[in-house]
């Protein structure tokens, strides 16, 4: 790891503090969780930077940086415990919130992939190198994931007609 620059620290923080707070919302869906885990990564920006500072190396390593603190923050037992008192504040346009409900309600595994699929513009191989995960796995993962979302968006469009 190397040492990062103020005026560096903060192009990146800039650059980039959007999108992982998208994220961290996506995967935790609370936003006051969601600043704590941009500020750790932030944190981490500046304690533990990447060697090889390229844009795209970069912004998969804040990704799986982002992914990593969410899992983290769901493993504790006071967060398994606890629930959010506040309503979701949607970052999204109105006709995309009944979609990103729907996505919220699909396992972490498929939440993930179909966000860096479809919002961050990742293909599979590059999905699967962030996430360590096999290519062929990510691809099975968003084709169960697109089909739990299509069952899940036409339950919901049935249950609206009734």
């Amino acid at each position: 790891m190397s040492k990062l620059g103020t005026e560096e620290a903060e192009q990146i923080i800039r650059q980039y503090s959007d999108m992982i707070y998208r994220i961290a919302v996506h995967n935790l869906g609370n936003i006051a969780d969601a600043e704590d885990i941009l500020q750790d990564v932030c944190i981490s920006l500046l304690t533990k930077c990447p060697k090889q500072r390229d844009p795209e190396h970069l912004k998969a390593w804040l990704i799986r940086v982002t992914i990593n603190k969410c899992n983290s923050l769901h493993r504790l037992a006071w967060r398994r415990r606890s629930e959010s008192l506040e309503d979701y504040t949607h970052l999204e346009a109105p006709e995309q919130s009944e979609i990103i409900e729907e996505i919220r309600q699909l396992p972490k595994d498929y939440r993930n992939i179909i966000y860096l699929y479809y919002y961050e513009s990742y293909t599979i191989a590059e999905i699967a190198k962030i996430l360590g995960k096999n290519p062929n796995t990510v691809s099975s993962y968003l084709q169960r994931a697109r089909k739990k979302l299509k069952a899940l968006l036409t339950e919901g469009e049935d249950s609206h007609v009734s």
